[in-house]
């Protein structure tokens, strides 16, 4: 029996979607890593592929550049609204501890100009945009109490005298009030749907619920139309955006949650009865069979990538990566750079505990139920106590690497075990402030060495094994580590490339002839 899955089986949580002509249109949360704000792209809603970014940096401070122990783990952008009016993109969101912020484009690859909101706007939880057919705008934002609040068409502020009003507020017990808010027009009529995770009996489970009004200022009634987990542990789908298709009919674009991989989007089509939009069928999400392309033939660019690291530059002249590859953090571009024939180096800037303070880590996105990675590493250029290699990263890491001591080379398995180490940092258990786990350390002949990492994520197992090549033959190295899904950093396990010194800064290592198996 067919069971349904999410459409693209990576992390890419609290969707938004719009349909611009035949191309639809995604955002989804980044949180810390950067270039930011990543919109993909479809034809068929089934099938995508990376667009561009909102931004390459979006503050300059010492927290995103990692100086120090400082970062922004579990920060940064997230839950964005994606909407386009008046031949305009537009992209809001907020970052908690910052503020509001809006950018605006032309066309998704940009140039995006930004705006922070002011007027005493602060932080809008995961809101909302709407633009309404006699030009006034407003947006939706909140947890638990959700309101609705008017601005001026320009954002230069709240609009003066214009409406601003509590559209639900949560009044039972619940793990997750309303949030995640999606604020929609359709036929003259008003909808608003959250997420919702009530503590009851029996729907203990994130659920989907709309709220529904004939004008803005009148009474929103409340719906929950859809509880189901697609037989999968127990995680509900919810939150996210819904569009329509040129021959009008609508989907929904939820998200739901796998685990250490991440949070996936889940396709759900909507139907409408008397005004009411019903999501899937009987209550479930059904299996979306094959979808119409609105370009049949279009060959979409994979969501990740093998990579030379070829020597390339952009139209500014600076060094250019693959859209599937994205820095940790703010990048620090005097420290890294790619090697005329081919190859990623990454130097050392500061004196770090561990892998997940380092700066200059280049991530990709691992993929649901199973998937590997390899790079050859060249350390000829690291410096006594330091380490590079490749990494599952996440609060709870694992990698494999080499490291230089007393002028000779070993194959390390360093590792952050789930208990012990913790910090409470704004509220939230964080794991980078201590030296990782070392579970394996083996004399290696020279410099070099080829590395593997490979992830079993398959209902929940969040496993990661680690192999280096001894010749002709790949070995296995140190024991297999557990995965875990944590609020430390809020994002799927990702594999990344990484360096860090531990005595003295300055220490360079190459990598080469990346490969990613799915």
């Amino acid at each position: 029996m067919n069971r349904p899955t999410p459409i693209i089986k990576a992390d890419y949580p609290d969707p938004d979607i719009i349909r611009v002509g035949d191309t639809y249109y995604m955002i989804s949360t980044t949180m810390h890593f950067m270039p930011g704000g990543v919109i993909l792209r479809s034809y068929d809603l089934k099938n995508w592929e990376i667009a561009s970014y909102v931004y390459d940096t979006l503050e300059d401070t010492a927290q995103e550049r990692m100086e120090g122990e400082s970062s922004i783990y579990g920060k940064g952008m997230w839950a964005a609204s994606l909407r386009f009016h008046e031949d305009t993109f537009f992209v809001l969101f907020s970052v908690p501890g910052s503020g509001t912020y809006l950018y605006t484009a032309q066309s998704v690859e940009g140039p995006w100009s930004r705006k922070k909101l002011e007027s005493g706007a602060g932080y809008l939880h995961d809101p909302s945009l709407l633009f309404d057919n006699d030009g006034r705008v407003y947006i939706a934002y909140g947890q638990s109490e959700i309101r609705l609040t008017e601005w001026e068409p320009d954002f230069s502020g709240i609009r003066e005298g214009g409406l601003d009003r509590q559209i639900a507020k949560e009044r039972q017990e619940v793990y997750l009030g309303y949030c995640g808010s999606h604020l929609y027009k359709i036929d003259g009529r008003y909808y608003l749907f959250t997420i919702h995770w009530p503590r009851e009996k029996g729907r203990d489970r994130r659920t989907q619920v709309c709220f529904m009004a004939d004008s803005l200022e009148g009474e929103f009634a409340e719906y929950e139309i859809i509880s189901d987990d697609m037989g999968f542990r127990n995680q509900g789908v919810a939150q996210g955006g819904i569009v329509d298709t040129p021959d009008r009919r609508w989907y929904a674009m939820l998200f739901q949650d796998h685990g250490a991989v991440g949070r996936m989007p889940v396709l759900v089509p909507v139907t409408w009865k008397q005004g009411l939009p019903i999501f899937g069928a009987g209550g479930k999400v059904p299996v979306c069979g094959v979808m119409k392309s609105n370009r049949p033939g279009y060959i979409y660019e994979s969501l990740y990538t093998s990579d030379t690291f070829p020597c390339e530059q952009d139209w500014q002249g600076r060094f250019a990566l693959k859209k599937q590859w994205q820095w940790n953090h703010v990048p620090d571009s005097k420290l890294w750079g790619l090697k005329e024939k081919g190859g990623l180096w990454i130097r050392t800037g500061k004196v770090c505990t561990n892998v997940l303070q380092a700066q200059n880590t280049l991530t990709q996105r691992m993929f649901y139920p199973r998937c590997s990675s390899e790079v050859t590493v060249d350390g000829s250029g690291l410096k006594e106590g330091d380490y590079a290699g490749l990494c599952a990263l996440q609060g709870c890491y694992g990698m494999i690497g080499i490291t230089r001591t007393l002028n000779s080379f070993f194959l390390v398995v360093v590792a952050r075990q789930l208990q012990g180490g913790k910090v409470e940092v704004g509220g939230r258990t964080v794991y980078d402030y201590m030296p990782g786990q070392m579970l394996d350390r083996i004399a290696l002949p020279g410099p070099v060495v080829r590395l593997r990492v490979s992830a079993n994520f398959t209902d929940m197992t969040d496993t990661v094994d680690f192999a280096w090549k001894n010749g002709k033959h790949w070995e296995t190295a140190g024991e297999k580590h557990r995965l875990y899904f944590r609020l430390d950093q809020f994002t799927g396990c990702r594999f990344a490339l990484a360096v860090y010194s531990t005595k003295e800064s300055g220490g360079e290592a190459v990598f080469t002839d990346f490969v990613y198996h799915e």
